[in-house]
């Protein structure tokens, strides 16, 4: 099977439904056509894409937490919370590991455990085993937009019941939710199959119901330089776009310098749109989210605060249209509720007070957004130049070649060669570009920012440097300078 970026038949999509629903026993409860009325009948004030439509209109940065437990009520308990107490704007409903695997028996027994010992054993929520009518009864339970954000390879009777069961935004794409995942899930089988959500979200839409949709931004979340999570951003939307997607939300993770990380918001929404438009998916909306700092915490609880509100400042400065927040115990594990409320009360203060403000548009911030795009051109052009015009060959066949090469993956499908470093200034540059298709001029703009941040600590460039910069936030720095 060679993959292709052709929208799915209805036939071809009734075909592998029968498979998907047959997964789980509570695949049998869904029903398309009882689905888009429940949707029809949701307040447009509880449903993702209007209000992040709004959001963009009005210049407002939404705030919405990770979290999620694997008892029904606990979750209500937790989203309610985050809520009322935490003021999130949005909400999520994070799956556990078990369903992000397919392990549905698993997650059986972990929700069996869970109910005899009264706390969770699972580390989110199992949407497929509750199914649809308790999936309802979490978003008919709070008052905000609730999103599916999980990390699943194979997530069509994920999708299958999460839409059916109200949610009314997914997270996740066959590439983001792949190569920064897993080692051996086969690149053009989890387009496949994301292909199937895509489509499935697509038919809602014809059926008068808009879905969010959100490609998973930050990727390994570890010294990921701008134009290789933009790369895999732009053509996830491509490939969703061509499944009949509407909304998408295109992410980024902070990189941690504030330059650099407002000019990649502001390409990101800008590239999107471009390729979009130019590929004739004109009805398509756009928005942006910046995921705060995805790297290493520090363990002090005020110096954490001081790593969220620099990623609160960023999405304000930027104009993101929401940021997901971190907590004060990113460093130790899952938070409690209350540590999740106080990160996303710490960002709606940082995020309120920077409303009416907006990064000025410097000589240094312009010049950021144009090598941005340059690289990122660099790449999805090679994409489509591989794939002879077809953005789906030419991912599978890009990524075998590195011309997509995300830092750190576990993917035996990623290529592995390229390495990033920071500047002396922080932003995140290639120490080593390997395949990835540059021009000279980007090639020798990182090579020479590499030997400035060298001839200012007075060593030689090495490995060494990416060592230092990926603690070095952990240790209350940006920049790993040597002892």
């Amino acid at each position: 099977m060679e993959i292709k970026n052709k929208k799915l038949s209805f036939s071809e999509f009734e075909q592998i439904r029968k498979e998907v629903l047959n997964q789980w026993v509570t695949g049998e409860k869904v029903n398309f056509e009882e689905s888009v009325e429940y949707h029809k009948n949701i307040p447009k004030e509880k449903k993702f894409s209007h209000k992040l439509v709004k959001a963009k209109e009005k210049g407002l940065t939404l705030i919405q937490p990770r979290a999620g437990v694997a008892l029904v009520d606990e979750h209500i308990e937790l989203l309610k919370y985050l809520e009322d107490e935490g003021e999130a704007d949005l909400l999520p409903t994070t799956i556990d590991s078990y369903t992000r695997h397919n392990r549905y028996q698993e997650a059986e027994e972990g929700i069996l455990e869970s109910r005899k010992q009264g706390r969770s054993l699972l580390n989110g929520f199992p949407a497929v085993n509750h199914g649809v009518e308790l999936c309802r009864k979490v978003n008919e339970s709070v008052n905000s937009p609730v999103q599916v954000r999980h990390g699943t390879p194979d997530a069509r009777l994920l999708t299958e019941i999460s839409i059916a069961g109200g949610f009314t935004s997914y997270e996740g794409g066959g590439i983001s939710y792949n190569i920064p995942y897993s080692k051996n899930n086969n690149l053009e089988k989890t387009i496949y199959d994301w292909q199937y959500t895509d489509r499935l979200i697509g038919l809602y839409e014809e059926a008068g119901v808009s879905i969010n949709r959100e490609p998973f931004g930050p990727l390994t979340g570890t010294l990921v330089p701008p134009c290789i999570s933009h790369s895999v951003a732009v053509v996830e939307s491509i490939l969703a776009a061509e499944q009949g997607v509407k909304n998408i939300t295109v992410g980024y993770g902070q990189c941690g310098n504030l330059i650099q990380d407002v000019a990649a918001i502001q390409s990101l929404q800008e590239l999107t749109e471009e390729y979009l438009i130019k590929l004739g998916y004109e009805d398509v909306i756009v928005t942006t989210v910046l995921h705060q700092w995805m790297g290493g915490f520090p363990q002090d609880e005020a110096k954490a605060f001081g790593v969220i509100s620099w990623g609160a400042s960023v999405a304000a400065l930027a104009g993101a249209t929401k940021v997901i927040v971190k907590t004060p115990h990113e460093a130790m594990g899952i938070p409690t509720k209350e540590a999740n409320s106080s990160g996303l009360k710490t960002t709606k203060q940082v995020v309120t007070m920077l409303r009416d403000q907006r990064m000025p548009l410097t000589r240094e911030l312009e010049e950021e957004i144009n090598i941005i795009k340059a690289e990122t051109r660099c790449i999805i052009n090679k994409l489509f130049e591989l794939g002879d015009n077809d953005i789906a060959k030419g991912i599978v066949r890009g990524f075998a070649a590195g011309v997509v090469d995300v830092p750190f993956a576990p993917s035996k499908f990623n290529a592995g060669k390229a390495l990033p470093a920071r500047d002396n200034n922080g932003a995140v540059r290639f120490l080593e570009c390997a395949n990835i298709p540059f021009t000279n001029e980007i090639k020798e703009f990182h090579k020479r920012k590499i030997r400035e941040r060298a001839t200012f600590e007075r060593r030689d460039i090495s490995f060494q440097m990416v060592i230092d910069d990926i603690y070095a936030i952990g240790k209350g720095k940006l920049v790993g300078r040597p002892r």
